[in-house]
């Protein structure tokens, strides 16, 4: 079958391997469609841990081909989608519910092999039931709209709330609607590209700021912006220098900040601490996505979170080498692998 390979850092290429084969407890997966995300380009470059050699690939959906003999609620035919993240279980952490915080943590397309392939393996732990009438690309966002569903959580909005959103990527547009299912009624994305502020506003942002135009404090939270004073919660979606640091200075006085954007490891930024301390500022991180896959195919599967229009385009196994090595195009927000098998 074919694979996208991390062989080492920067060195990625499509290659014929083995098919796996199921254990006891895992089904073997036909993908359907893999999303290549940020993190991959993270991983290409060195930016976030991994362990190569290793077949890339995180947010993954596909048609069940086998079963191992312990499986137990899944069938050949089924579609699922996998929720990536192992935790052992066992841990002070996970004892204490935070599994995204494992110290054994392994993920399926980072530790060991993932969906931008053929085929990928999934502990029946990790998989979850998608419609048979789902179109068969769209299980391929679960992942990522847990990771944002987790942002949502420890935010905590209120029905009312006012939000700003940072960065128009995927991930700023799965907050965005996130966001107004919470509750909240005013919604405000950041981002440099009209197409994606264009798209922010048809799928439930209430307003729109470019930062190229002028300062983004200033349209927002300055006297005369859309929300004067700062806004009940900020989430960071881009994972740079500039949204990061721009983050406490959008929310009001007691308000909340959560980074949920990736910067590369090591990437430093300027904050004033005197201004969260004196502003009573909550600032957090929201990492992956601890028990919150499920919710995720619910919405996606009942069609409430709109995934169709963010599909920029979709490439196949030999040329998602050349999409990861590069920056995203202009006005792109997600690409997919669909595998020849399923184009």
């Amino acid at each position: 079958m074919k694979a996208v390979r991390l062989e080492a850092i920067g060195v990625l290429a499509t290659r014929d391997i083995a098919k796996p084969v199921p254990g006891p407890d895992d089904l073997l997966v036909r993908v359907e469609a893999c999303g290549i995300c940020g993190t991959d380009r993270h991983l290409f470059r060195g930016e976030f841990p991994s362990k190569p050699p290793v077949t890339l690939g995180h947010e993954f959906s596909g048609i069940v081909e086998a079963v191992g003999s312990g499986v137990s609620g899944f069938a050949v035919g089924d579609r699922i989608t996998g929720d990536p993240n192992i935790a052992c279980g066992r841990c002070p952490h996970c004892q204490n519910g935070r599994v995204n915080l494992c110290r054994s943590l392994q993920a399926i397309g980072i530790h060991r092999d993932g969906g931008l392939a053929d085929y990928v393996i999934v502990p029946q732990k990790q998989a979850f039931a998608l419609p048979a009438s789902l179109a068969p690309t769209h299980g391929a966002f679960c992942e990522p709209l847990a990771c944002c569903l987790h942002g949502i959580d420890i935010a905590a909005i209120k029905a009312g709330s006012s939000v700003v959103v940072l960065g128009g990527g995927v991930i700023g547009l799965l907050v965005v609607q996130l966001a107004r299912l919470a509750g909240a009624s005013t919604v405000i994305l950041s981002t440099r590209q009209a197409s994606k502020r264009a798209l922010a506003e048809e799928l439930g942002a209430t307003a729109t700021v470019d930062p190229s135009a002028s300062d983004v404090i200033g349209q927002v939270a300055g006297p005369d912006g859309l929300v004067p004073g700062g806004v009940d919660v900020v989430i960071e979606c881009a994972g740079v220098r500039d949204t990061v640091e721009q983050a406490p200075r959008l929310v009001r006085a007691g308000g909340t900040v959560v980074i949920l954007g990736v910067m590369p490891q090591g990437e430093k930024v300027e904050i004033e601490p005197f201004d969260l301390l004196f502003r009573e500022l909550r600032v957090l991180g929201s990492f992956i996505n601890p028990f919150v896959h499920r919710r995720a195919a619910e919405l996606i599967a009942s069609g409430t979170i709109k995934v169709e229009k963010l599909v920029s385009r979709q490439v196949s196994l030999d040329e998602a080498p050349q999409v990861i090595a590069n920056p995203p195009g202009p006005g792109e927000v997600k690409v997919l692998v669909v595998p020849s098998g399923t184009r």
